[in-house]
């Protein structure tokens, strides 16, 4: 009888963990959701390969990670605009017609191109450190001024079509490990350009709060795969023959890095 009693409560033991199990996973949760993916190149995966034939100029990758979750979540429905170059106002004006009251997911990446990531680097690279520092200040005065108005914007126009949604704002990696043996940029270049990849992130993540979104912050998962790292790089360096790609996470950044980070904040 005493064994009997035993063997019982083991199976109710085991079934009810099994039960507490399949409740938390997240696949499970999110088998019915709608997700829409908005953003720009981070967003899109422009340096991932893989571009769909239907993206375009946009590069949208099957590596990136929205297209990750996608696949291995598998939610209801999925749908990417996310596009290279794109910037708040674009994504207002271009990509949040694709939410709809039905909306149950949505993930954005987009600030960069507003304070001119493209432009910094370009002028780091080949003008040297005094313009370097000088471009970064002036981008960093930009975003201090600017950026909050106009992800506000944005996040506002997401809550007016897709009232019911969670949203998850997606931040940028800081490019470069700093303190170590690195040719190229200047060490002063190096942590300049940082701290304003911080201050986009930062003010970025105070706007996603404020408008009761959830902030995926990647930057410490990058750590140890920046540039100038000794691990494995999850970001592409300047590439002379593909300049569009520079300064792009990699296939195994938006995996590594993007995809776990954004996976966990959807929930």
């Amino acid at each position: 009888m005493r064994r009997s009693r035993l063997v019982t409560l083991a199976l109710m033991l085991a079934s009810s963990l099994g039960v507490t199990w399949t409740l938390a996973t997240p696949a499970q949760a999110a088998a019915t959701d709608r997700y829409v993916a908005l953003g720009d190149s981070y967003a899109s995966g422009v340096g991932a390969d893989s571009y769909t034939s239907e993206s375009g100029s946009c590069l949208r990758s099957t590596n990136a990670y929205p297209a990750l979750y996608n696949t291995n979540i598998q939610p209801a429905s999925y749908r990417s605009v996310a596009c290279s170059g794109a910037t708040t106002a674009s994504v207002i004006n271009s990509q949040l017609s694709a939410l709809s009251s039905t909306t149950t997911l949505v993930s954005v990446t987009v600030g960069g191109n507003d304070v001119g990531f493209s432009t910094i680097m370009t002028t780091c690279v080949l003008q040297g450190e005094t313009q370097c520092v000088a471009a970064v200040q002036a981008a960093e005065d930009k975003a201090r001024t600017e950026l909050p108005g106009k992800l506000a914007n944005v996040y506002n126009g997401i809550k007016s079509r897709s009232p019911s949604a969670r949203v998850v704002v997606v931040g940028y990696p800081v490019f470069y490990q700093l303190g170590t043996i690195c040719v190229g940029l200047s060490a002063t270049s190096r942590a300049k350009i940082n701290e304003g990849i911080n201050l986009v992130d930062d003010i970025t993540r105070t706007a996603a709060t404020s408008a009761g979104f959830t902030f995926a912050d990647v930057r410490s998962i990058f750590v140890g795969h920046q540039l100038c790292s000794y691990g494995e790089k999850w970001l592409h360096a300047l590439n002379y023959l593909n300049l569009t790609i520079s300064y792009h996470p990699t296939a195994a950044g938006q995996s590594g890095g993007y995809y776990p980070v954004f996976r966990s904040a959807a929930g």
